[in-house]
């Protein structure tokens, strides 16, 4: 059986449980099959248990394998695509989306109080800003909250304050909100399957789907056994192969991280004294924090398509100099990759294959927050109620020949034409 345990990363190896469910065996039936057990799956498998359906969730490999249990960490509001969804159905932006944005962060919120998820959840966080032309973005949005009456406190930087805050004079302002924040995105994603599990849905791990079998219901097919349901969530984001329908519809993206060693308090204080979630706007992008261990977890996007930790842990040790000239020898723990859904249009894919066949997909990096409001989504239109499901189903992706045959050259150009348009 072609299946792995988790990446070498700082999250697995702190993962507060090692999940050990059985593979699928023999034939099952169920309300609602979900195939992917990363946020999306396991989002909208707790969403349906919640409501009483009978749920099985099938993962090729583990719980938070792919990219829920490999990314940033940061939670951030807002929905790529925005704009793009707002002009196909003819409305405004802000009526749309205002308080949709956040709608991921209130359901993590709430999860993480009433089931007792320990993730380390921690607010705060920064938009910082390279080039004149980030700040007036940054004015925008903060302009944009403040007229909504967002409830955290929100504010612009200075350069100086920006520097006190991120330790570093490479940006020239910033936006603080204490609205966003960050967590360990592997025990989220596990805590919130044993929540799953405890309201009596079923996961099977290290259980490739082959087959999917169409009809009044559904037949999922594993190598070993199958789940016959009457609806179907296909939910494997970057990682899904086997629906040929979905393969040219979004890019695979890699990104990468690394984490360091623990940090002294008088280092911490001199390079994220508020414990901030701190991300660049550029499309070639870098984000950074600290884990609750103060370890410095450094990510960013590189025109790389293994998963080499020593290539990895080179490339980042340079990025973080740039900042942290003092870091330029710390000792780095741990080195990973994963990969996430890049549609062209930047919409997130949810639709349909069939009537009872659903798929969700594609967050372009948004996806701690979008995932979780997709999860909610998805159970909404499985149980009929499909006004939001549409608001998104009825944007029709781009669909590129071949994407996903070549899609590692593709992606090296797009890296390198966002690049030199981030230098601009």
């Amino acid at each position: 059986m072609n299946t792995r345990p988790h990446t070498g990363s700082y999250y697995a190896a702190t993962v507060n449980e090692v999940t050990d469910f059985a593979p699928l065996r023999g034939a099952q039936s169920a309300d609602v099959c979900v195939i992917g057990a990363g946020f999306t799956g396991i989002s909208t498998a707790l969403h349906l248990a919640e409501r009483g359906y009978n749920v099985h969730v099938i993962e090729a490999n583990k719980v938070g394998w792919g990219a829920s249990g490999r990314n940033g960490g940061q939670m951030i509001g807002g929905i790529a695509g925005e704009a793009h969804i707002a002009r196909h159905h003819e409305r405004d932006v802000e009526e749309i989306f205002g308080a949709l944005r956040w709608a991921g962060h209130e359901i993590i919120r709430e999860r993480v109080d009433t089931y007792g998820i320990d993730c380390d959840l921690k607010y705060g966080y920064v938009d910082v800003a390279i080039k004149e032309r980030h700040m007036a973005d940054i004015r925008h949005d903060y302009e944009r909250l403040h007229a909504a009456d967002f409830p955290h406190e929100v504010r612009i930087l200075s350069r100086e304050a920006t520097r006190e805050a991120t330790g570093t004079d490479a940006y020239i302002g910033a936006l603080l909100n204490m609205g966003n924040g960050h967590l360990h995105p592997l025990n989220l994603c596990v805590g919130e399957a044993s929540a799953a599990v405890s309201l009596g849905a079923t996961i099977y791990e290290h259980s490739p789907v082959v087959d999917i079998q169409r009809g009044a219901k559904a037949r999922v097919v594993t190598a070993d056994g199958s789940v016959t349901a009457d609806a179907v969530v296909l939910a494997g984001n970057a990682y899904h192969y086997l629906e040929r329908k979905l393969r040219g519809i979004l890019f695979p993206v890699n990104s990468f991280m690394v984490a360091t060693e623990p940090l002294s308090e008088e280092t911490v204080a001199t390079i994220n004294p508020r414990d901030l979630a701190i991300c660049d706007p550029n499309f070639v992008l870098e984000y950074y924090r600290l884990s609750a261990d103060k370890r410095l977890l450094f990510g960013g996007r590189l025109n790389y398509f293994g998963d080499d930790p020593k290539l990895i842990e080179a490339r980042h040790r340079r990025k973080i100099a740039r900042h942290y000239p003092h870091l330029a020898n710390v000792k780095i723990d741990f080195a990973w990759g994963g990969t996430i859904g890049v549609p062209i249009n930047r919409v997130p894919q949810l639709g349909r294959l069939s009537p009872n066949i659903f798929y969700c997909q594609g967050y372009s990096g948004h996806g701690v927050n979008v995932t979780h409001l997709a999860g909610q989504i998805m159970a909404d239109a499985i149980g009929g109620t499909l006004e939001r499901f549409d608001l998104f189903a009825d944007v029709k992706p781009f669909v590129v020949p071949f994407a996903h045959a070549l899609s590692k050259p593709m992606v090296a150009l797009g890296v390198l034409y966002y690049q030199l348009r981030d230098r601009l």
